[in-house]
C-alpha cells in the first residue's frame, strides 16, 4: 500500500489587475489566484495530486488556510483506498462536522474540500495513465452514479435515476470519444468583453474572435446602460447579425433593474444574460427568467453546492448551467450537477474565466459529452487567453474548439518555476 507523506500548499497570485483582464462591474481589479495544493505519497512512481482554488487576488491566504485544515485528513493514510472508493473521499472530506459547520457545504471551506478532492482526481488520473475526462468516462454508470452525495437531492434527482441517465448515455460512448479526439469541444471567448477595455480594443478582439472562429462572445456589463449599449452596437457591428454575443452583469442588478437593463439591450439580440442578479436568490432568476424571455438567464459559477443547482432547476431560473471546476466540492458534487441538467433537459456551458479554469473544467465538459448529455449541441466552454503558460498541460483552443486532452491527470498542475515566480510571501505583502 501507498501512504500520504505530504499536503503541501502555496498562494500563487497573477497581478491581472494591472492590464484590466477580469474586469468587470463588480470587479474592478481582480488578480487572478490559486490557492494550491499538492498531495504527495511514498509511491516509487513519484505521481502528485495537483489542484487549486480559485479567488481574485486578497483572501487567498485565508483560503490556503482552509485547506491546510484538511490535511488531517490525509497526512498517513493508505491512498490506494482513497482513490478506489472517490465518493467515500468526498464523504471523509465533507462530513467533517466540526468543519462543515463552517458552510455547511458552502464558501472557503467548500472550496477547500474540493480543491483537495481535485488533487485525489488528478492523481487517480495519472496512476491511470488518462486524462480525467477519459477516465470519468470509462467508469460504469454504477461507479459514475456513487460518486454523488444524494443527501438533499431524492426529491429531484435518485440513484437509480442517475443510473438510468449514465445508461442512456452508454450506447455510442467509444463513438463519442472518437468525435471528441478528432473535432475538439466547442468554445466561446470572453476575451474581447472586459469592461475596462477600451472601445477600440473592444472592437479589435471582437475582430479577432470571429476569425479565429469562435462562435460566440461575451461581454461585460452592468455598470452604466449608456456604455453598455454604445459598446454591445460595436460587438454587433463588428461580429455581424446573427453571431450570439452573451453579456454578463456579475450580479450587479436588483430584480426590476436586471428585467429593465436586459430589455434595453435585447435589440441587439443577446444570446444568454449571465448572473443578473445575487447568486444566491433563486426566486430572483426566476422572476427575471420570466421578465426577460426569450433571453435565457445563464448562471451557476457562485452557486455553492448541489442543492442550490437542485433548486434553481425546480423553480425554472436558469436555462443556461454554468459549472464551475473549483467552486463547489469537487469532481464529485459537478458530476451531480451534471446529472441534475440532465434530467432537467438543461444545457451546460462552463465557466472557465480565471487562472486554471480552463484547464480544470474542460474534463467534465468533455465528460459530460461522452456519458452523461452525450451531445455538444448549444453547449460551449468559456475561454480566456491569458495564463495557460503556467500549467504543464495547458488548454490548446483551435478553430473556436477546446482539443481533447490526451495527457494524464486533470489539467490542474503548474509549473514549479511559476508557483515560485507568483508565490505571495510576507515580503510581496509589504511590497505591495
Amino acid at each position: 500500500m501507498t501512504t500520504i507523506t505530504s499536503v503541501s500548499t502555496a498562494d500563487v497570485r497573477f497581478r491581472t489587475s494591472a492590464s484590466l483582464d477580469g474586469s468587470d462591474a463588480m470587479n474592478a481589479d481582480p488578480d487572478y489566484s490559486a490557492a494550491y495544493v499538492v498531495i504527495r505519497t511514498d509511491a516509487p512512481d513519484g505521481h502528485e495530486g495537483h489542484a487549486f482554488a480559485f479567488t481574485i487576488g486578497r483572501g487567498n491566504d485565508v483560503q490556503v488556510a482552509a485547506i491546510q485544515m484538511l490535511e488531517g485528513h490525509l497526512l498517513g493514510r493508505e491512498v490506494e483506498p482513497l482513490l478506489d472508493d472517490m465518493g467515500e473521499a468526498w464523504r471523509i472530506l465533507a462530513h467533517d462536522s466540526q468543519l462543515r459547520w463552517l458552510g455547511p457545504e458552502k464558501g472557503i471551506m467548500h472550496m477547500a474540500v474540493g480543491a483537495v478532492l481535485n488533487a485525489l482526481w488528478d492523481l487517480k488520473a495519472k496512476r491511470a495513465g488518462l486524462p480525467l475526462w477519459q477516465l470519468l468516462a470509462r467508469m460504469s454508470p454504477e461507479q459514475i452514479a456513487d460518486l454523488v452525495d444524494y443527501r438533499y437531492l431524492t426529491d429531484a434527482l435518485t440513484r437509480e435515476e442517475a443510473i438510468g441517465i449514465l445508461r442512456r448515455a452508454e450506447p455510442g460512448r467509444a463513438e463519442r470519444e472518437q468525435i471528441l479526439l478528432a473535432d475538439g469541444y466547442p468554445a466561446y471567448t470572453t476575451s474581447p468583453g472586459w469592461l475596462g477595455y477600451s472601445d477600440d480594443k473592444l472592437a479589435r478582439l471582437c475582430r479577432e474572435a470571429v476569425d479565429a472562429g469562435f462562435p460566440q462572445i461575451k461581454l461585460k456589463v452592468g455598470a452604466n446602460l449608456d456604455d453598455d449599449i454604445r459598446r454591445m452596437r460595436i460587438a454587433r457591428e463588428i461580429c455581424g447579425d446573427g453571431f450570439p454575443i452573451a453579456v454578463d452583469a456579475n450580479q450587479r442588478w436588483d430584480v426590476a433593474a436586471a428585467i429593465e437593463w436586459v430589455r434595453a439591450l435585447a435589440p441587439f439580440d443577446v444570446a444568454w444574460v449571465e448572473e443578473p442578479t445575487s447568486p444566491d436568490d433563486i426566486l430572483g432568476h426566476a422572476a427575471i427568467a420570466r421578465g426577460i424571455a426569450p433571453v435565457p438567464v445563464a448562471t451557476g459559477e457562485h452557486v455553492h453546492n448541489r442543492i442550490m443547482v437542485k433548486q434553481f432547476l425546480q423553480a425554472e431560473a436558469l436555462q443556461v448551467l454554468q459549472i464551475d471546476a473549483a467552486r463547489v466540492g469537487g469532481v464529485n458534487e459537478n458530476i451531480a450537477h451534471l446529472l441534475l441538467a440532465a434530467k432537467f433537459n438543461i444545457r451546460v456551458c462552463p465557466h472557465a474565466g480565471g487562472v486554471g479554469l480552463c484547464e480544470a473544467v474542460q474534463h467534465l465538459a468533455m465528460f459530460d459529452f461522452i456519458a452523461v448529455s452525450g451531445t455538444t449541441e448549444g453547449r460551449m466552454i468559456e475561454f480566456v487567453d491569458h495564463l495557460h503558460e503556467h500549467f504543464v498541460t495547458p488548454t490548446v483552443v483551435r478553430d473556436g474548439r477546446y482539443l481533447a486532452p490526451t495527457t494524464p491527470g486533470a489539467g490542474t498542475e503548474m509549473h514549479a518555476a511559476s508557483i515560485t515566480a507568483h508565490r505571495w510571501t510576507a515580503e510581496t505583502r509589504v511590497a505591495a
